[in-house]
């Protein structure tokens, strides 16, 4: 398909940093915007949850820099990265700073931008579908529900001193859906305190690691019995996790690959 000039906004333009949204994984689900920039990059510095079938939409000749987190294991600290988008873009580059997901939710591009507007360097934020929308909608899962679910929350189960003190009571109120990103190191954990303070035992609760993507992997207990299963299954971050009763229709409403 020949995107219409007309339909785009203008070309990447040297000396400013494009903080975009890879996705969830699947190619497919990048934004027309990103699909253009991604093309015109000179520098691309990316993140762990990049998938490689995006990455092979760069141009051979683009430069690639990883800078990927895990937990406990950062590539390159936060602040070092914050200096390198800066230097690349007064070396009039076009540069790419390319996350997975959204750049604005769990994935530090406030930080980021904000560092890049004190230093006086032109930004651009493209959004990306987040991985509780994509991932949720390729493992059958639908966020909200009429019938099930009038709210939906989205949480971070490591924060940056590294605890899980999430404010429990909050995430166990009823009709509400939970999606819970970098969260299944302290799955057990997580899991209990929504019990602890409220949410039944047998609220349906699901895991999906490599959602969107060939190897997605699906599974679904409930909320008492998935971090046992998890750990027996061998699921490993980077996974999501989703807690309330939308989960429950998982079953029916799977489209994309099937669960364990």
């Amino acid at each position: 398909m020949i995107i219409p000039d007309e339909i785009l906004r203008t070309a990447a333009q040297n000396g400013t940093v494009y903080l975009i949204g890879a996705g969830p994984g699947a190619p497919e689900l990048l934004t027309l915007r990103a699909a253009q920039l991604l093309q015109q990059a000179d520098a691309v510095v990316y993140d762990n949850l990049v998938s490689p079938e995006v990455m092979s939409l760069l141009p051979v000749q683009s430069e690639r820099i990883y800078v990927g987190k895990k937990a406990a294991d950062h590539a390159l600290p936060q602040r070092d990265i914050n200096a390198l988008l800066i230097r690349l873009a007064r070396a009039e580059r076009r540069v790419v700073r390319l996350k997975g997901g959204d750049p604005y939710v769990f994935g530090r591009g406030g930080e980021e931008a904000g560092d890049l507007a004190a230093a006086g360097i032109p930004f651009e934020v493209v959004p990306g579908v987040t991985a509780a929308s994509g991932i949720a909608a390729y493992a059958g899962i639908p966020l909200t529900h009429r019938d099930h679910a009038q709210a939906v929350i989205f949480a971070t189960g490591y924060l940056k001193d590294g605890s899980v003190a999430l404010d429990w009571p909050m995430l166990a109120r009823p009709r509400q859906t939970i999606v819970i990103y970098m969260g299944i190191s302290r799955l057990a954990e997580i899991c209990s305190q929504l019990i602890a303070h409220g949410l039944p035992a047998s609220t349906p609760a699901v895991v999906v690691r490599h959602g969107t993507t060939r190897d997605q992997r699906v599974l679904t207990r409930s909320l008492d019995a998935l971090a046992e299963a998890a750990t027996t299954s061998g699921i490993k971050p980077p996974a999501l996790l989703i807690v309330g009763e939308v989960v429950g229709l998982q079953q029916n409403l799977c489209w994309f690959a099937s669960s364990d």
